[in-house]
């Protein structure tokens, strides 16, 4: 039976973070990634921007050459899916029957692209944006002349990949079943005015739509239906609706876990030797007043796999990173900290028709989170508010010639 002394499920950045940190704090052991990717890891959020775009080759999203993995000793075995978790035995099995043993397991498993359920969905021409495969069958159609698009979803994906087709001069409709855009993860000032911004892009913009089918014709879609009855035609429909975390077979290997997969302050699951990072990893969140929160990027994803890292080094480091995202669309760069989801003020700092402010969002006094639209100042100095877990009067909030460090 094969076996590698830590195996990591899962080569986006948790997993690729995890393989890096252990070399990098002196893990000598042998070191296996599995991933049901074909391509070495790279990076995923150009994916629905300057990939997209072609404007970065796959060879620029490369979160290390290939050579790299082999000089740290690191196997990659791509093409492979882990479709069983034996903790007892403390073996994987794969899709094919193998068996690999392991002394620690880090799950980097990520999630599947959430799925239509409507009549149709199951026609050609119906696309995600999770893989760079799901990428390259856009582009495929663009190709091939498509030139009519409905993007299902205004979140940071729908939006993102509206953007990048509107440069490609695509004409572009996008359904959104809640009454603004962004409604998970910003607040109303800022959904309003990315609303705007894409309509005045020439996105169609629909909101409170929801999907009732999609029409085809010879296989391929032809047409989204609506709630209200209305046919939208189009040449191709990219969905972009959340994941549905990849943590099936740590479930079934008695792994707790409701939302994705639940892991402590070292990011280790309630199976001995099993640790969770990423997407699929729900943690009690410091800057959410240790609610049990899943985080779906980058910044998650690289502190959780260094958090684990050292915890199996040995250097036990609670994970308490700030959160933090960020989204290109046309010309402007949003870049969030922290969490804003549970705010009961929210305050405008700049002004929204210059195209650079920030929304600083306050709960019972102190600030919790910003959203800075070209902003990278006060995107800065905010974290430290954030850290600080400052109380700050908005009036000295929203007065934007005073820095935000000023105010610590």
């Amino acid at each position: 039976m094969e076996r590698a002394d830590i195996v990591i499920v899962g080569s986006g950045h948790g997993g690729a973070q995890a393989a890096i940190a252990l070399r990098q704090q002196g893990h000598e052991d042998s070191i296996l990634m599995l991933s049901r990717d074909r391509t070495p890891p790279y990076e995923r959020p150009p994916l629905s921007k300057e990939y997209l775009a072609g404007d970065k080759p796959l060879e620029r999203i490369l979160i290390r050459p290939p050579s790299f993995w082999e000089d740290k000793g690191v196997a990659v075995e791509l093409g492979v899916n882990v479709s069983e978790v034996d903790a007892m035995a403390r073996e994987v099995v794969l899709g094919d029957g193998r068996r690999i043993g392991y002394r620690k397991l880090i799950w980097a498993g990520g999630g599947d692209p959430r799925r239509l359920s409507c009549p149709g969905s199951d026609l050609a021409g119906i696309h995600s944006v999770r893989h760079r495969m799901d990428v390259d069958a856009i582009r495929a159609d663009l190709e091939t002349g498509a030139r009519r698009a409905v993007v299902i979803g205004g979140g940071y994906i729908g939006l993102e990949a509206a953007a990048i087709l509107r440069k490609l001069d695509c004409e572009v409709t996008v359904l959104e079943a809640q009454r603004r855009v962004l409604s998970r993860v910003a607040g109303e000032e800022l959904s309003g005015f990315y609303e705007a911004e894409h309509r005045r892009q020439g996105v169609d913009l629909r909101l409170e739509t929801a999907v009732e089918r999609i029409e085809g014709k010879d296989g391929r879609v032809a047409a989204v239906i609506t709630d209200t009855g209305e046919a939208i035609a189009c040449d191709i429909v990219v969905v972009g609706i959340g994941i549905v975390p990849s943590v099936g077979p740590l479930i079934g290997a008695g792994a707790a876990g409701s939302n994705g997969v639940d892991v402590d302050e070292y990011c280790r699951t309630s199976v001995d030797d099993i640790y969770a990072i990423g997407d699929c990893a729900a943690h009690a969140n410091p800057y959410a007043d240790n609610a049990v929160t899943r985080l779906e990027s980058v910044q998650n994803a690289h502190d959780m796999a260094t958090c684990t890292a050292k915890a199996i080094m040995g250097d036990k480091q609670p994970y308490e990173a700030v959160p933090w995202f960020w989204s290109n669309q046309y010309d402007l760069k949003l870049q969030t900290v922290g969490l804003s989801l549970d705010h009961d003020e929210a305050v405008l700092r700049g002004d929204p028709e210059a195209r650079s402010f920030s929304v600083v969002y306050l709960k019972e006094g102190r600030v919790i989170a910003l959203d800075c639209v070209n902003r990278v100042k006060d995107y800065v100095q905010g974290k430290k508010l954030i850290e600080a877990r400052a109380e700050i009067d908005p009036d000295l909030l929203a007065d934007d010639t005073v820095p935000l460090k000023e105010l610590l």
